[in-house]
């Protein structure tokens, strides 16, 4: 059972996808949203509340987890399972704009940031499922048939 929750938020802007990475203000690591699973909390709802806590975004996951990564903290070793959001909302003011900043990362720019990161290996999974689960995608026009 993961202890902690992380989300890779997408949105579709035309034809392309971003990325929405965050640091803290004056760092110059990038990561993603990731937090603790509150007490009587689903997975899903803890990802979906650090979304909103640490970068201000509003929308829905899409699936399952896409994986998990552990890392260390506090003398601690942390297991962080991943799920995909599509933003509907990205909002011009959150609780922790003050110390945190995001940034929008087309899928190259984000897995250059994330070099150093555990969530990259998990960028294309959580890509290829965004592409599957997005009912707004732009739909091709099919030519009328000709009878």
């Amino acid at each position: 059972m993961p202890q902690q929750v992380g989300i890779i938020a997408v949105r579709r802007r035309g034809e392309s996808l971003q990325i929405c990475l965050m640091r803290r203000k004056r760092s110059k690591v990038w990561a993603i949203p990731k937090g603790f699973i509150d007490r009587g909390a689903t997975p899903q709802e803890a990802a979906l509340n650090e979304a909103w806590e640490e970068v201000g975004l509003s929308g829905e996951i899409l699936g399952d987890s896409v994986g998990k990564y552990v890392y260390r903290k506090y003398e601690s070793r942390l297991t962080v399972a991943v799920f995909v959001m599509k933003v509907r909302t990205a909002h011009r003011s959150w609780d922790e704009m003050d110390y945190r900043e995001r940034a929008w990362a087309s899928p190259k720019d984000a897995r250059a940031l994330l070099t150093d990161h555990p969530v990259r290996p998990l960028l294309t999974v959580a890509l290829r499922q965004f592409r599957r689960r997005d009912r707004s995608r732009v739909r091709r026009k099919r030519k009328p048939s000709r009878r």
